[in-house]
């Protein structure tokens, strides 16, 4: 065989062997993305309550958790995620602050409204959010007391059934009430931050 009949059939070889290995590219599968969870290293997981989610350590869980607040008649039923202490500690925050995965068993529409007091008549605005494909309706409350305030705000699912949403509860002292120097004041935009993060982590169970 010449030279030049060689020099070709070498080239046709690697040719065949660049399709073959293009083929074999093509059809692997991609590997999967990585989530990052950053500090939440815990996983709840309940079939009976039909979700999962992600939380950070030191969190208290309460299975048996029951929103009352609507009164005898509006019990809702969840699962609360309170705070660490740590986070609350030497702050004007509440160590009583949460969040909690909840859900109503009967409704034809699941909205945020159906989770927050309407005693007083007027119904409570809600707005849709729509975060990574997952759109949920939301609404909030603020309440005081006795140099206290309580700010709420519900997450909820519109397509679920049944009807299913996070609440956020933070409870605070009015700081200008403490004496200079005693306690430092909570940083709200990190507790949201955290939440927030806690809440994108929620898996509805099919």
């Amino acid at each position: 065989m010449s030279l030049h009949a060689k020099h070709t059939l070498f080239f046709i070889f690697l040719i065949i062997a660049a399709a073959v290995l293009g083929l074999f590219l093509m059809r692997a599968p991609a590997p999967a993305a990585n989530t990052d969870f950053g500090d939440l290293t815990r996983v709840y997981e309940n079939t009976a309550e039909g979700f999962s989610i992600r939380y950070p350590e030191g969190y208290a869980v309460d299975s048996r958790y029951v929103y009352q607040e609507m009164g005898l008649e509006h019990l809702i039923e969840g699962v609360k995620f309170t705070i660490s202490t740590s986070t609350a500690a030497g702050t004007n925050l509440g160590a009583d602050s949460y969040l909690s995965v909840e859900r109503i068993a009967t409704t034809s529409a699941c909205t945020a409204a159906l989770f927050l007091d309407q005693s007083g008549g007027a119904q409570t605005p809600t707005h849709t959010l729509t975060e990574n494909g997952t759109i949920y309706s939301v609404a909030s409350t603020t309440g005081a007391g006795a140099g206290n305030r309580y700010e709420e705000t519900v997450y909820a699912l519109p397509n679920t059934n049944p009807c299913r949403a996070a609440r956020y509860f933070i409870h605070y002292s009015v700081f200008e009430n403490y004496p200079p120097g005693t306690v430092r004041e909570f940083d709200k935009q990190a507790l949201l931050f955290e939440f927030d993060h806690i809440r994108k982590t929620v898996d509805v169970l099919k």
